[in-house]
């Protein structure tokens, strides 16, 4: 099955001060969401629907090697 570089927004909320870009290899919107909420254990709960959001609407690039799903580079601040 073919993987994806997702670049997800990590602002979730306007009241939300910390943010930032995530880039993220996986399979699908659904690992990817699995894989950012296992990364970052602070995620409110709240959030998780703005972040499922985020990650629908995040640009995605097939990748042409296999490479481990995962949260590759994180630049949030």
């Amino acid at each position: 099955m073919p993987k994806f570089l997702y670049l997800v927004s990590y602002y979730v909320s306007s009241n939300f001060s910390d943010g930032g870009l995530l880039n993220v290899v996986a399979e699908n919107d659904e690992e990817c969401y699995d894989l950012v909420v296992d990364w970052d254990e602070n995620t409110w709960p709240e959030h998780y629907g703005k972040l499922r959001e985020n990650i629908m609407k995040a640009p995605r690039y097939e990748l042409a090697e296999e490479i481990e799903s995962g949260v590759m580079e994180a630049f949030v601040v």
